[in-house]
């Protein structure tokens, strides 16, 4: 499988995901659709802000309707927005998420959840092979609104955390995205003070880069610093990601984040097994929150937390329930729906730090130092590397436990740990790692590494 990486197909308009490319994917697309559910299903479409995202989206609908599927057609959405449409049939999403501009992709549901490997593959498979169907088999198109429902699904939904925000400020900074159309509007209606900073959807990106981090988010630190406000939220393209900003302007680890609200499942879980999935590069200091909240951990790869959900579901028991699913930056509240989403991690946030207070929530979490290195290793060379990591390094730490099942995870018993895996998409091996001595522990992997 070439065309699906992590998070569906993303890529330059120009040369990678063409119209002509939207539209063989709209056709695999809807032969696989008819095959599965031997009717004529409905498929909703859905796009960003970006500037081909209109193009791309006709070519994708041409391909559905030319394929013998029906079209529903809801314009310009959040991802999760799409996500929620999708229930009980399925969607694409025109969207590159954090991407530069310069690209675009598709991201396919099914019942709210992200395509899965066998999907996908079946997908590619099916790419330039199928015929357009019988004249009197093309689908039928028409035009949806969904925003108006989803904000008030996901408003209704934190409302069952937390306290009523009337009294909390909170700067949201939407980087010209599709969350200009959702989280403000989300948050006022649950009462916070909301101010909105690059509200205007713009597919060119013009405040700043469409991936939120604390180099991009200059603005609204600052602007959160300066202006008292409780706590900040930054968002991608599509508002399936999202970053923290406290009260002095400073990015709140991601793990951080994730460990609030994985606790705050598990504590307010009535099951007897809750389980929290996570990836391999996600801090230990979640599992410690979440273990002290009575829950447990599962890891799976970068990418595939339906997968997670599912695989915990099959090995646990009959108290087993997955009550929250992330990686850092990007949330999947189970109860509401299967998909990440940001908007609704907003949502659920405002109403934690009404309750408590953004400095109470982080109080009970261990934040050591982490870093983040990227060992250059060609792409031939990268299974050599790691078979040989995966020997050397518990030698190397001899009373550390080993994860072996996705790349190879070492945890000391401080819950300090290490993380070496082979990037998916660029020629390095990449080395994670959290620990009070952070400096040693990362010259000593990386040493491991470089043999």
């Amino acid at each position: 499988m070439t065309r699906f990486g992590t998070a569906g197909i993303r890529g330059r308009v120009n040369t990678e995901v063409t119209p002509s490319f939207a539209l063989a994917v709209g056709r695999a697309t809807a032969v696989q659709a008819r095959e599965a559910t031997g009717e004529t299903p409905t498929i909703v479409v859905g796009r960003d802000g970006r500037t081909t995202g209109s193009a791309l989206a006709d070519a994708l609908a041409a391909g559905l309707q030319s394929g013998g599927v029906d079209v529903t057609r809801i314009g310009q959405v959040p991802t999760p927005a799409l996500a929620f449409a999708s229930r009980d049939r399925r969607g694409v999403m025109v969207t590159a998420s954090h991407n530069p501009p310069t690209d675009n992709g598709l991201k396919l549901f099914l019942d709210g959840e992200e395509y899965d490997r066998e999907l996908e593959e079946t997908i590619e498979g099916l790419l330039g092979e199928e015929p357009p169907a019988a004249w009197d088999r093309f689908g039928e198109s028409e035009t949806a609104t969904v925003l108006p429902d989803y904000r008030a699904a996901v408003a209704d939904y934190a409302g069952g955390f937390g306290a009523d925000p009337t009294d909390v400020r909170v700067a949201v900074d939407c980087g010209t995205g599709m969350a200009s159309v959702a989280t403000p509007q989300v948050l006022r209606a649950l009462g916070a003070d909301v101010v909105a900073l690059n509200a205007q959807v713009d597919g060119h990106f013009p405040a700043r880069e469409s991936k939120p981090t604390a180099e991009t988010l200059t603005d609204l630190r600052a602007f959160v610093r300066d202006g008292r406000f409780d706590f900040g939220i930054g968002h991608d393209g599509d508002a399936d990601r999202i970053v923290v900003v406290d009260g002095e302007g400073e990015v709140v680890h991601e793990d951080t984040v994730l460990a609030v609200v994985a606790g705050r499942y598990v504590r307010e879980s009535d099951a007897a097994d809750p389980v929290v999935v996570t990836t391999p590069n996600a801090s230990a200091r979640i599992d410690e929150h979440v273990r002290a909240a009575s829950g447990r951990v599962e890891r799976v790869r970068l990418g595939a937390l339906h997968e997670g959900v599912a695989t915990a579901y099959e090995t646990g028991d009959i108290g087993t329930e997955v009550v929250f699913a992330a990686e850092p930056w990007k949330h999947v509240h189970t109860r509401f729906g299967p998909w990440i989403d940001g908007v609704a991690s907003a949502a659920v946030l405002t109403r934690l730090i009404a309750d408590s207070g953004l400095g109470a929530l982080r109080a009970p979490i261990t934040e050591r130092p982490y870093r983040k290195v990227s060992v250059p290793c060609p792409d031939e060379e990268k299974q050599q590397v790691m078979a040989a990591v995966e020997t050397d390094l518990p030698e190397a730490f001899p009373d550390a436990s080993v994860d072996t099942e996705y790349g190879v995870r070492i945890e000391r018993e401080d819950s300090s740990w290490a993380l070496v895996r082979p990037s998916g998409t660029e020629p390095y091996i990449r080395l994670y790692a959290e620990a009070d001595d952070v400096e040693q522990l990362v010259a000593s992997v990386r040493a491991v590494v470089e043999r």
